[in-house]
């Protein structure tokens, strides 16, 4: 079911991309790995799409008026995995929007079945390379505290990739311009809507 993206590439016209969004129904939800590029590749689809962008991250800490990391050390990781199922659930509701989510909530059995029910899942997946040296540039990722990143990062990619491999479509986030992965996404969202 999961949809990797096409091996050529060609790079949609503006009026192809208008059209695919018009066919588009539901809200596009970015999973993957912390680090993979979901915010700032999000950013730029909805733009090329013409809808909002939402940063399921940025939508709890503001929610919380606190940081994730606050959340994580004083409530506990269950705590911050049920705020994230209720924000992004919230956030499901706006059809035409792209939606960055946090590293672990397509890990979470009914945050993936609701994202899977109301959204069109884009798995962003990348090297372990490209992630450690993308995470470590950011100091406030409670789940990489202490230890080592690399083995952490590989751990962690392991563990999670049979949840994200449940996403419609999966395209690669490599470490070329953010804009190529964007052109990606599009291409295999229209091959598959």
């Amino acid at each position: 079911m999961n949809k990797a993206q096409p091996a050529h590439r060609r790079n949609l016209s503006d009026v192809q991309i208008k059209a695919l969004a018009a066919r588009i129904d539901r809200p596009i939800v970015l999973v993957g790995m912390m680090g993979v590029g979901k915010t700032s590749i999000g950013k730029r689809l909805a733009q090329k799409l013409g809808v909002p962008f939402f940063d399921a991250d940025e939508e709890i800490v503001e929610a919380a008026q606190m940081s994730i990391t606050e959340i994580f050390d004083q409530y506990g990781e269950d705590y911050f995995r049920d705020g994230e199922r209720r924000v992004i659930a919230r956030l499901l509701e706006e059809p035409h929007s792209v939606i960055a989510t946090g590293g672990g909530a397509f890990v979470q059995d009914d945050t993936r079945a609701e994202i899977l029910e109301k959204g069109i899942a884009v798995w962003l997946d990348c090297e372990v390379d490209t992630l450690v040296e993308r995470v470590s540039r950011n100091k406030k990722r409670p789940l990489l505290r202490g230890g080592n990143v690399r083995e952490k990062i590989t751990s962690m990619k392991t563990e999670r990739e049979p949840s994200y491999a449940k996403a419609s479509i999966r395209v690669t986030s490599d470490t070329g311009p953010h804009g190529e992965t964007v052109d990606r996404i599009l291409e295999a969202l229209n091959s598959c809507l």
